[in-house]
């Protein structure tokens, strides 16, 4: 496959080469094809500083399926973006799969509490133009950290929707990963804040044309083994 088209095979195809004897090689073509057109300009899309610390590329829409990279490195943190935790959950189903570095993944156990909670669960519900609105809700839980993975080039790791966790890359390293997510209708996005958050809005910062490109050369070298500039 050459590109990644917007186009909804594309993400059957991927689907069907994860855990597949010979889908990594399609994988990792698929993910450094995209990440090619976009690094020239051939693909007209922006990268989008995401409030749990990333870059994320969004390469598909289509419907309630998606396909995104997700880059992790130092300067793609808005520190004033995140107002919630990094714990929460999503209203998809999601396959990650590693492009370079290690990226960890900790399970979350969140059950009721009323007497003793440690957080509050919010609402996430994100507009297309990149404003999280965010709601607080009346549920109040304690939340303990549960199983903890660790997955690294050409390895995948899924999570069902609805599963609470958190995702690590120590500070300072660096990592890609390729993402799919299919939305279920019956789920929605949740994070775990503070007892009193109120209720609040975050816009999430949309990168130029230069800073994406140099975000998807920066990848495509560390994919390829070589250091970035």
């Amino acid at each position: 496959m050459s590109r990644l088209r917007p186009d909804p095979l594309d993400y059957g195809l991927l689907e069907r080469a994860v855990g597949r004897d010979g889908g990594t090689e399609t994988l990792f073509a698929t993910a450094t094809a995209g990440l090619e057109e976009i690094a020239s300009g051939r693909r007209a899309l922006r990268a989008v500083r995401h409030p749990l610390g990333f870059f994320c590329l969004p390469v598909l829409r289509d419907g309630d399926r998606g396909i995104c990279v997700h880059i992790f490195e130092p300067g793609a943190a808005d520190p004033a973006a995140l107002v919630t935790s990094p714990m929460h959950c999503h209203s998809w189903e999601l396959t990650s799969f590693v492009l370079h570095g290690e990226v960890g993944n900790l399970r979350v156990r969140v059950r009721p509490d009323h007497e003793q909670p440690t957080h509050r669960v919010f609402q996430v519900h994100s507009s297309p133009s990149g404003t999280d609105d965010i709601r607080p809700t009346s549920q109040l839980v304690r939340c303990e950290p549960g199983a903890a993975q660790t997955s690294g080039r050409g390895q995948t790791y899924r999570l069902p929707a609805g599963a609470f966790h958190r995702t690590d890359v120590p500070t300072g390293s660096t990592a890609a990963t390729l993402v799919l997510g299919r939305s279920l209708p019956a789920h929605t996005d949740l994070s775990l804040g503070p007892l009193h958050g109120a209720r609040h809005r975050v816009v999430r910062q949309t990168c130029d044309a230069a800073q994406t490109a140099r975000t998807a050369r920066s990848a495509l070298r560390r994919i390829h083994g070589q250091h970035p500039e």
